[in-house]
């Protein structure tokens, strides 16, 4: 009698994804990139547990709660997966007050949010925050500015451009178009469309309202032509320099008296960076950004990649004084950004600036002799203890090329072969895979630039003596002896 085995479909949740060792590896890379940077700035690291109480998540913002995954624990509490790294932050500042003021901190992790799934949209992603809660100091704002600016930067970004704005400065703009701020939500959300949609549309979605291009109709807000001519004068500021654009908006809302704190704050800001030698072409002021309208209370900022705009915002964040207070009863003022890691790893992929590297491994230890595994574990071993990362070959293949080509697989550079020869005279050869990709990639090349990788190609492979092993791999990983 035969017993029918119901194997189970081995497939992903809705909206979830397998990250697989290559990307890991790349990824793992540009996060040690990011906090290095950070922790050049004096940040600290955090973490906070991956579910909250409901109570904890819930009020931050009506679109927030809504995508919250839900849960109960054990003892029947509501409890929620976290949506993002900055609540969690709240909660540790007002219940630790021994903190540090101000507190400075990173941190990374995974968050969730359970909103429809669409291409390049996933309910599970990573986020990298750095924080300054406690200082209410135009200087916190322009570090966070200087801490987006250096992490492109480092991440080998060349053509990127960082924008700021203030929350404040569309609160003038409702004063100068003399519209009630009970509207502010249903105009700013028109206004964010702007580059979408075009100053045209806009205009209608303001007034009488349009038929976008499915035929869906969408109502206007029914604001006047005077009220709509205000806004027109405002989205039409000329761009510039960040002294330029702040003396144009200055102008503009000469009469309206709360623009000077807002302008003051943006200034402040703009002579920081100056003073710094960080470039306008790179960190410039742009009054349309309108995010955050719940959460954001100051300077907000935004950071994308010029050569891959469809990624959208990679960086993004702003201050935030009243987080804190839904804890304390009390204002405490914050101040911070966020990179959507898995947004900005697949825009620096379309760029070419990640390599995807399948092995941590440097050298692979090739078994040509089955009765020498002692030996061949020692020499690993060796390798392992000197700080060079090394694998084994513990697969089933024999020939010394299926072994080559798993390690070209893997992206291993040097393979490490010995041979009877080589025990004989207790030397070893190391080979030096790089090379032969080089030569593939010559294929096309011209016959002279082929003939000098082909000499190359001759000292790739070496046959030394075993004392000399650690110092030539060092050498050829250009690793300090």
């Amino acid at each position: 009698m035969t017993v029918e085995k119901n194997n189970i479909e081995p497939k992903l949740l809705r909206g979830f994804r397998d990250y697989l060792p290559a990307q890991v590896n790349a990824r793992q890379k540009m996060i040690r990139t990011i906090r290095e940077t950070y922790e050049r700035y004096g940040f600290v690291p955090l973490e906070t547990p991956a579910l909250e109480y409901m109570s904890t998540l819930v009020g931050h913002s009506e679109e927030s709660s809504k995508q919250i995954f839900r849960s109960k624990s054990p003892e029947e509490d509501e409890i929620g997966l976290r949506f993002d790294l900055t609540v969690p932050l709240a909660r540790v500042v007002a219940q630790h007050p021994e903190l540090p003021m101000p507190f400075r901190r990173y941190q990374v992790g995974p968050v969730w949010r359970a909103d429809k799934p669409d291409p390049g949209r996933f309910r599970e992603f990573y986020q990298f925050d750095l924080d300054t809660v406690g200082s209410s100091s135009m200087l916190a704002d322009t570090e966070i500015l200087c801490g987006m600016y250096d992490t492109m930067r480092a991440l080998g970004v060349e053509r990127f451009q960082v924008r700021f704005s203030n929350r404040k400065i569309l609160n003038c703009l409702l004063e100068f178009a003399g519209i009630p701020f009970e509207r502010s939500h249903s105009v700013f959300r028109v206004l964010d469309k702007m580059e979408k949609i075009g100053p045209e549309n806009i205009e209608k979605e303001l007034t009488v309202g349009r038929v976008d291009q499915s035929g869906d109709k969408i109502p206007g807000l029914g604001l006047s032509a005077s009220q709509v001519s205000r806004i027109r004068e405002f989205t039409a500021l000329p761009g510039g320099s960040r002294s330029e654009v702040l003396r144009s908006v200055e102008t503009l809302f000469a009469s309206v008296e709360s623009a000077k704190l807002a302008i003051g704050e943006l200034r402040e800001i703009s002579d920081n960076l100056t003073a710094l030698g960080i470039p306008d072409t790179h960190v410039f002021v742009d009054l349309s950004i309108a995010r955050g309208l719940d959460y954001y209370t100051g300077p907000v900022f935004e950071a994308s990649l010029l050569d891959a705009p469809e990624f959208g915002s990679v960086f993004g964040g702003g201050r935030y004084d009243g987080l804190v207070e839904r804890f304390l009863g009390k204002s405490i003022p914050a101040t911070g950004a966020s990179i959507g890691v898995d947004r900005l790893f697949a825009a620096m992929q379309k760029l070419g600036l990640v390599e995807l590297k399948p092995s941590t491994a440097n050298v692979l230890v090739i078994i040509m002799d089955r009765s020498k595994l002692v030996e061949y574990q020692t020499i690993t071993r060796l390798l392992r203890q000197a700080g060079i990362n090394t694998e084994l070959y513990v697969g089933e293949e024999k020939s010394l090329s299926k072994q080559l080509q798993y390690a070209n697989s893997q992206k291993i550079p040097i393979a490490l072969i010995m041979g009877e020869n080589e025990f004989a005279k207790h030397e070893v050869t190391l080979k030096d895979l790089r090379v032969g990709a080089e030569l593939q990639n010559k294929k096309g090349a011209s016959p002279t630039e082929r003939e000098e990788w082909l000499k190359i190609s001759r000292t790739a492979q070496v046959t030394i003596a075993q004392t000399e092993l650690l110092a030539k791999i060092r050498e050829l990983l250009h690793v300090p002896q």
